[in-house]
């Protein structure tokens, strides 16, 4: 798969993008703060994924305008096909794959599959459980339809059983059991499909991640995936029930997927706390290696690489070896200064300054 060319209208400081992107390897430059990494985002969020920088749709929109307007023409198994995102300051966004609208956002995951390095990735480790989580889902959506519709019918009901919770205001009533009966069913049925694929999905990639580690680190010491939840030993509907009462007390719903998270063990020692930045930044790294592996073979199909500004945080043998385990495909990475590592060799660099593109 490979981005052929890229428009960006009215998105952060890109007001009029229009560039073709060579399929092997392209460098991007400029200063910091010019529109280096909000191409990167760009090119991201026509995946169908949310900003990796965490940022609100609102946050996207160039000041002053009402929309933004992402589009790609994206050659996969010899098809072309037309990508465009219509990203609303206020109201509804909106996407369409050849002119056909798009139900589901994360269904642009079947046509745009991308793999984003970034140095905030050092919070895959060192941050909230939501982060791991993110990693997770956004992973396994890009190559299960059915992960899709079930972390999106999960969200929806969790938010209604959620605003139900909320509405007793701590009381218990007949009426409030029988609703929360009708909700508990259907969210037991999506929570199963979308921890079953959890489970897969770390269970298919600890092997993968612990041999990249070991690669990038350059040392022979074992790397443990554990997906923790509170819920799947006893099954949802017994914690459900077991936690009822500070259900109502608490107005939320306090077990299920929406609270797992993955912890990584470095040799026996828990990487959060006891890694050191070095070991957290090379663990980051292999988790994104793994996750690329993993798209490759549920697709069938190479994900475009990103890599934003990710050597300049690693010693030289640590990006050497990073550059060791890149795949060939196409791959997009910025730089402040214009250096790469030895063994990445652009076929194209874009220099951007104020947003707008120079170069060849």
């Amino acid at each position: 798969m490979i981005i052929k060319r890229l428009w960006l209208t009215d998105f952060r400081n890109h007001l009029a993008t229009d560039v073709a992107l060579n399929e092997k390897v392209t460098l991007v430059v400029g200063l910091n703060g010019h529109g280096k990494t909000n191409l990167i985002e760009g090119l991201y969020l026509l995946s169908g994924s949310r900003s990796f920088r965490g940022a609100k749709v609102d946050a996207l929109v160039a000041a002053g305008r009402s929309s933004a307007y992402l589009r790609a023409e994206v050659e996969q198994a010899g098809r072309t096909s037309l990508v465009e995102v219509e990203l609303a300051a206020q109201g509804r966004s909106k996407a369409q794959v050849n002119k056909q609208k798009i139900k589901r956002f994360r269904d642009l995951g079947d046509t745009v599959r991308i793999v984003v390095f970034s140095p905030d990735d050092l919070n895959i480790i060192k941050g909230s459980p939501a982060v791991r989580r993110s990693l997770l889902d956004e992973t396994i959506a890009i190559g299960s339809a059915e992960f899709r519709a079930a972390r999106t019918d999960f969200d929806q009901i969790l938010r209604q059983r959620n605003n139900l919770l909320k509405q007793a205001r701590g009381r218990n009533s007949e009426d409030l059991g029988s609703n929360l009966l009708v909700w508990d069913k259907q969210l037991i049925e999506v929570a199963n499909v979308v921890g079953q694929h959890r489970s897969d999905f770390v269970a298919s990639i600890q092997p993968v991640v612990s041999d990249f580690y070991q690669r990038l680190a350059g040392i022979n010491v074992e790397v443990s995936l554990q997906l923790e939840t509170d819920w799947q030993d006893e099954g949802l509907a017994a914690a459900l029930s077991r936690v009822r009462d500070d259900e109502i007390r608490r107005g939320m719903t306090l077990v299920g997927p929406h609270r797992d998270d993955l912890t990584i063990l470095l040799g026996s020692l828990h990487s959060r706390f006891h890694a050191s930045q070095g070991e957290q930044r090379s663990l980051a790294l292999a988790l994104r290696l793994a996750t690329y592996v993993f798209v490759e073979e549920a697709t069938g199909d190479q994900p475009i690489v990103l890599l934003d500004d990710v050597f300049s945080e690693l010693d030289e043998t640590r990006a050497r070896r990073l550059v060791e385990c890149l795949p060939d495909s196409q791959i997009i990475l910025t730089s402040a200064t214009g250096t790469v590592p030895d063994g990445i060799d652009p076929v194209q660099t874009l220099e951007i300054v104020e947003g707008r593109i120079h170069g060849n």
